[in-house]
């Protein structure tokens, strides 16, 4: 149930926002710095090296992120947003909370505080069956 739940959540939410979900993440941990390696990056958000150049390379066509080669060290590329893309993470924020309202909408505050607290326990348990 969980894989079906999330391949239908990660549809909706590309439609409604615009965006995916890992571009967003992506987005997401730009936004909370001022410059990062690629591959720091990579590691931060978990997704592998491949499609993160592949995400990147989008949200570089499309003005969001920018990307350049480091003075010092050729052999590493350093990834920034943009103003533009400092805007539209907003707006995509904004998209996010309203899909996750609509998702939760037939939930009570204290269901949602239950669902989040056991996704939480989930997640705790997935890091640590490394």
């Amino acid at each position: 149930m969980l894989l079906l739940l999330n391949k239908q959540i990660s549809s909706k939410f590309k439609r409604c926002a615009g965006i995916s979900a890992s571009r967003l993440q992506l987005l997401c941990k730009l936004y909370q710095v001022e410059e990062i390696s690629q591959t720091l990056l990579q590691k931060e958000v978990g997704i592998d090296g491949a499609a993160v150049t592949r995400h990147l390379k989008q949200l570089e066509a499309n003005a969001m992120v920018a990307r350049r080669i480091k003075p010092e060290d050729n052999r590493i590329t350093l990834v920034s947003l943009t103003d533009y893309g400092r805007e539209r993470i907003v707006t995509f924020g904004q998209e996010r909370s309203q899909f996750v309202d609509r998702l939760l909408s037939s939930f009570d505050e204290a269901e949602r505080q239950q669902l989040a607290n056991m996704l939480k326990v989930m997640n705790d348990h997935i890091s640590d069956m490394d």
